[in-house]
């Protein structure tokens, strides 16, 4: 089944609070090893070309503007499920509906330095089937499709607070997350960064998808200052799976950064957030 696609010159957001996306990682297709890799094809002064999964959301969203505003950066692809509405010269939109086989991503994503991989789910808001779908499935697939075609790119992972590796979790969210993360590790991308937040701030208003999440933007304020690494802005969210994504780390260790050490990154290369 070879999904439609549709190519224009636009950009985006991504899903919000505690965003779970959700995927599965197996036995990766490890051909197309004659393909151009992210570090033959950077681009001037070093400047490097990524891709965005899920840049209608609220993190990807973030991860989206920052990016196209961002001189490392060459050229920014973002791939979803929705349009982003958004145009700049940088932005190359995919409208890809079917991210159960992304097969037909294969030539975009040839030729890319990295990804940041924000597509998912809330908690609730779908059946237990489908959040394992999103979660896990979607993530696998462009995984494979993404190791394919670009072998050298690295791969920045929005997981979530309480992820599982060890599948042993009563939560189902815990345990997809942590079978994603498992799959994304084992996929032989030469970096895999795991971001596992834990309340993401919209920062913006917009429509809560629960009484849980109101309650938790209302408390916010004071939430962030009794409990400060148990929140998390959802622009510095962004900026922090970006910059690692294109940078690297450093002397930062990884692959798995919790709420604490992403809310280092993100005050360590922007001072003046909160």
């Amino acid at each position: 089944m070879i999904a439609a696609l549709r190519y224009t010159d636009t950009a985006g957001k991504v899903d919000g609070a505690w965003l779970f996306a959700e995927r599965k990682l197996c036995g990766l297709d490890r051909r197309a090893s004659t393909l151009m890799t992210g570090t033959d094809q950077e681009g001037p002064a070093g400047q490097k070309r990524l891709v965005i999964a899920g840049g209608s959301g609220m993190v990807g969203g973030y991860a989206l503007r920052y990016a196209l505003e961002n001189e490392a950066v060459e050229r920014v692809t973002s791939i979803g499920r929705k349009g982003i509405g958004i145009s700049h010269p940088k932005l190359k939109e995919i409208q890809h509906r079917d991210f159960a086989d992304c097969s037909a991503l294969a030539e975009t994503l040839s030729g890319q330095d990295a990804a940041v991989f924000c597509l998912g789910a809330y908690t609730g808001a779908v059946s237990d089937a489908e959040l394992r779908t999103i979660t896990v499935d979607y993530t696998v697939e462009f995984a494979r499709v993404l190791h394919g075609s670009s072998p050298g790119a690295a791969f920045s992972f929005l997981s979530g607070n309480g992820a599982d590796p060890t599948g042993r979790s009563r939560m189902p969210f815990a345990r997809y997350k942590g079978e994603a993360e498992n799959a994304l590790l084992a996929a032989g991308f030469p970096h895999v960064y795991i971001f596992r937040p834990a309340y993401i701030y919209p920062v913006e208003p917009r429509k809560e998808p629960s009484f849980s999440y109101r309650l938790l933007r209302a408390v916010y304020p004071v939430f962030r200052v009794l409990f400060p690494n148990q929140v998390i802005r959802a622009d510095d969210l962004a900026r922090a799976m970006v910059d690692v994504a294109i940078r690297g780390t450093g002397e930062r260790r990884g692959p798995v950064f919790e709420n604490r050490d992403i809310r280092a990154i993100a005050k360590s290369l922007h001072p003046q957030t909160e």
